[in-house]
């Protein structure tokens, strides 16, 4: 899922064959639009159902989320997907919701964007805050909508962990993941204090810096958070909503469980009798020796005595606390089998009222292999297994399920060759090398004033792209000076971060492990030691990331 107001719909041109060239690229399996064939899209939804859960668990969740190569290859900037994941908004109580139209959320998670610049078949993870109606979004540390000129949550995000580097365009996965579990999930620890005041205005800003908790392979524990600032600044030209956005308000717990997809590739074609048929890009799930697919797995909710109670006692004087989530605060959602698809056919400048579904459950069942876990099975005469992968079916002809047209799934033997879907290859396209994603050079702006204690560092990711790092003190990351907080507020939270970094490793439990399956890794080159006498109240922080050399 990416933080995005709109679909964007891709317009393509009616390609024929112009030339022997064309034709015997068409051959060579070269991605050309053979034989006429349409360059269009699938779009939608898979959607999920769970047993609600209690409400006064309203601090937070996690969730193990499968990880794996939705496409073969790559197919270019135009594809957009996440995988199955959830989106969490704020909690309002019957006559206390916002004056007028007033979306945020917490949304991102695994999949792939179309900003994203150093791509792979391989998923990267964003932390998707969305703030006054997609006017401010932040994905990350230094990662956001707008421009550095005028930043609109590029400073939303502020690194917390010693140990992880989270790059400018997304925290990267170990290439080659395939169905392992990668566990994340949101949490507020009080690191701010409460404010009065909001950039100057009398509305207030809450304490709640809801914080990235991982459980990975190689990475366990808090990683960044969203500065309660990310959420309040709407407040400056709405203060009817004070009280009500995530830096104050608590989080609503039942959630939607959903896979948002926007762009997979498709081509398409119509008979000389007029039947219309279309081909999907090799598209995949990840399957068990049993045939059956884990999706998603214990999306469990929290009260604040799971972690914040402990720690707001540590702050104020008392005993360290562990940063174990406990458990007896948090209550697991159970899943019902009974998951559906709006997953469409877009043929190119098709109306909206002939956009028809793929007959989804004529191949794929949700099920729930266990009360915590989704997955799904896969008809075997219709899909392909490919290992760890099965392969959705390919071809499809347009067609009436009693009053509904939709998409039925064909053999490649059904679809007339002259129409060229059969010899149709789909590829990665050749694009123009991505921009470099940079910071701020300018020696007055907070990239450079205080400025880092070490570096510059590099990282080469498998990705394939170099990411250039500095090490700042916490209170001095630009994050932090950007978050409407004065030299001495700061200070407070970074007595507070040495604290965390002094207790919390990150080898240890901190959300509860999965019931089963394998933990994803994140790219080891992210996994990174502090310099010696920087173990405690220093962070990483990336200020550019290319491809060094071309790709």
């Amino acid at each position: 899922m990416k933080p995005t107001p709109t679909t964007h719909f891709a317009t393509w041109r009616r390609a024929g064959l112009a030339s022997l060239t064309a034709l015997l690229a068409c051959n060579a399996g070269v991605s050309v639009a053979c034989a006429g064939v349409q360059a269009g899209e699938m779009f939608g939804y898979l959607l999920y159902g769970g047993e609600r859960v209690p409400i006064e668990f309203n601090a937070g969740f996690s969730l193990y989320a499968a990880a794996w190569p939705l496409v073969g290859t790559y197919p270019g900037h135009d594809f957009q997907s996440g995988l199955v994941g959830t989106w969490m908004h704020p909690q309002y109580e019957a006559d206390k919701k916002p004056a007028g139209k007033c979306y945020t959320d917490i949304e991102g998670g695994l999949g792939w964007w179309r900003d994203t610049h150093f791509p792979t078949a391989t998923p990267k993870f964003i932390m998707g805050g969305v703030g006054d109606n997609f006017k401010w979004i932040a994905n990350g540390p230094g990662y956001g909508a707008g421009s550095w000129e005028h930043p609109r949550g590029l400073y939303g995000v502020a690194q917390l962990s010693p140990w992880l580097l989270f790059p400018l365009d997304g925290l990267n996965l170990k290439q080659g993941t395939s169905g392992e579990l990668f566990g994340y999930g949101y949490l507020p620890l009080p690191l701010t204090d409460p404010k009065p005041t909001t950039a100057g205005k009398n509305v207030p800003t809450g304490n709640q810096c809801w914080t990235l908790f991982l459980n990975t392979g190689n990475f366990k524990g808090p990683a960044t958070f969203f500065t309660p600032f990310f959420w309040s600044r709407p407040l400056l030209d709405h203060p009817e909503w004070a009280g009500l956005l995530l830096d104050s308000n608590p989080a609503e717990p039942n959630k939607a469980i959903q896979m948002e997809t926007q762009h997979i590739p498709a081509v398409f074609e119509t008979a000389q009798d007029g039947t219309k048929f279309a081909r999907l890009a090799p598209t995949s799930f990840p399957v068990g020796s049993d045939g059956t697919s884990t999706l998603l797995h214990r999306h469990t909710v929290y009260k604040k005595a799971a972690l914040w109670d402990d720690v707001q006692r540590w702050f104020e004087g008392g005993a360290p606390a562990d940063g174990v989530i406990k458990s007896e605060a948090a209550v697991v959602q159970t899943f019902k089998a009974n998951g559906g698809s709006s997953w469409s056919f877009i043929p190119p400048k098709a109306p909206r009222d002939e956009r028809y579904r793929l007959a989804w459950k004529s191949f794929a069942t949700s099920t729930t292999p266990d009360a915590k876990t989704l997955g799904g099975r896969w008809d075997e005469t219709l899909t392909h297994r490919n290992g760890g992968l099965v392969e959705l079916p390919g071809f499809y002809r347009l067609g009436t399920n009693g009053k509904t047209r939709e998409w039925a799934v064909i053999a490649e033997k059904d679809v007339p060759s002259e129409l060229g879907l059969t010899t149709h290859r789909f590829v990665t396209p050749k694009e123009a090398p991505q921009e470099v994603r940079t910071t701020p050079d300018d020696p007055a702006s907070s990239w450079k004033k205080p400025g880092p204690v070490a570096g510059p560092f590099k990282a080469k990711l498998g990705d394939g792209s170099t990411v250039t790092y500095y090490w700042y003190r916490f209170a001095d990351q630009p994050a932090m000076l950007n978050a409407d907080l004065t030299d001495a507020e700061r200070e407070v939270v970074q007595k507070r971060v040495e604290k965390l970094h002094r207790a919390w490793t990150k080898d240890r439990n901190y959300l509860t492990p999965p019931d089963h399956g394998k933990l994803a890794e994140i790219d080891p080159a992210l996994i990174v030691t502090p310099p010696k006498g920087l173990e405690a109240g220093y962070v990483p922080i990336a200020t550019r990331q290319e491809m060094e050399g071309g790709r």
